[in-house]
């Protein structure tokens, strides 16, 4: 693993890939902190922070199939940079909205519709390219590394986009369009493009392979649908500002402080994982980490200490990184060259759901019971949830290694 990481440092593309991926993601994050202290700032209200998770997340289930046909037909690393633009301007938007006053709540939920739209085609595109920037037999340690920079930038990000929003509410906005024109930059050194794509072009009928393709792999439809209700029911960092402001009673600091936790403890996890791979009974510690997910998640619902709440999210980000690494792992493998656009637009639809849509239906349900209550009911959901799956997906509790 150390001398495939060194030779991956040697190896340009796969550097200005890593860092463009880096600065998006730390744009990315530092956004969706800004954007949601400055939600509740001006409505109070947690049914608007759950509404920026679904208008998120339409996008992504819109689109999935052209999403996925685009980034199998078009140069990768273009369509990725198109992206990256798209969000650099709707950062200057908010820039300039923020420092005139003139920024209102619909004012961010269309900017929120706009990110999205861009990060749902940006996400498929830019892990289809993956493989095309890293040295022949080493792509399990590029996207071991893949996965650390993310986490990295969502362990940096809200701390950032907090401490930022703490001196002047016009600051994360200019910093995420900073980032984001140094990713667009950073992209356009990449020069093995000969990768990017497929020399032919979908037809109509195979935009739905990537569907079809995880429908008929068990294992990957068990992991991809358990991610999916289980993080939709346990989608608790999205009433974050409500904890920050009014359980835990600290400020935007301490919100980012809060929305970085989770990213810690999945660094660690990868950072182990790096060094201490899964080697057998994959499919039970899957299940394991599902339902260690769960409990956390209801220790954070009650916890009026600082403390315990961090320690709390770091677990769940820890056993949710054994999702994603199992996850990652068998897509990576299985999926042929030419279909990888498709099947990480189904992959990233399964995200964005349990990430987008779990911040709306947490909304919700603290709309009508209350935050605590709604957090703790999505936390034992979860184990629940688990629980029913190791019924219904035998061949995923069976999985043994991940090869």
């Amino acid at each position: 693993m150390q001398s495939g990481t060194r030779k991956l440092f040697r190896h340009p593309p796969f550097l200005f890939y890593f860092g463009a991926s880096g600065l998006s993601e730390l744009a990315y994050q530092i956004a969706f902190v800004a954007l949601g202290w400055q939600v509740y700032a001006l409505s109070g209200s947690a049914f608007d922070l759950g509404l920026i998770g679904l208008i998120q997340f339409l996008p992504s289930v819109i689109l999935v199939f052209v999403i996925g046909h685009a980034a199998d037909k078009y140069p990768r690393r273009g369509l990725v940079q198109l992206c990256q633009l798209t969000e650099a301007l709707t950062a200057l938007y908010l820039a300039l909205g923020s420092y005139g006053g003139w920024l209102s709540v619909m004012n961010i939920f269309v900017c929120v519709g706009i990110l999205g739209l861009a990060m749902a085609f940006e996400g498929p595109a830019a892990s289809a390219l993956l493989p095309s920037v890293v040295p022949k037999g080493h792509l399990q340690e590029g996207t071991t590394l893949g996965s650390s920079i993310y986490q990295m930038g969502a362990i940096s990000g809200p701390a950032v986009g907090g401490l930022a929003f703490a001196f002047s509410p016009t600051l994360p906005f200019v910093l995420m369009l900073v980032l984001w024109g140094l990713a667009v930059l950073l992209n356009q050194f990449i020069k093995n493009e000969s990768a990017e794509a497929p020399t032919d072009s979908p037809s109509s009928d195979s935009v739905f392979a990537g569907a079809v393709f995880i429908k008929n792999n068990p294992a990957i439809l068990g992991t991809l649908s358990l991610d999916l209700f289980a993080v939709l029911l346990g989608g608790a960092t999205t009433l974050l500002p409500i904890y920050a402001k009014d359980i835990l009673q600290t400020g935007p600091l301490g919100l980012g402080i809060l929305r970085s936790a989770p990213a810690l403890g999945a660094l660690v996890m990868t950072l182990y994982l790096s060094y201490r791979p899964l080697q057998k009974a994959v499919g039970i510690r899957m299940f394991q980490s599902v339902i260690l997910f769960g409990l956390a998640t209801v220790v954070f619902a009650f916890s009026e200490l600082m403390w315990l709440s961090v320690l709390s999210l770091v677990v769940m980000g820890a056993a949710d990184m054994v999702s994603v690494v199992i996850r990652s792992s068998l897509v990576q493998l299985s999926t042929p060259s030419d279909m990888r656009g498709r099947v990480n637009a189904v992959n990233f639809l399964f995200i964005n759901t349990s990430n987008q849509l779990g911040g709306f239906e947490s909304g919700m349900t603290a709309a009508l019971l209350g935050t605590v209550p709604a957090v703790a009911l999505g936390g034992i959901g979860t184990v629940l949830v688990a629980l029913a799956w190791m019924k219904l997906f035998p061949t995923l509790r069976a999985v043994d290694k991940l090869e």
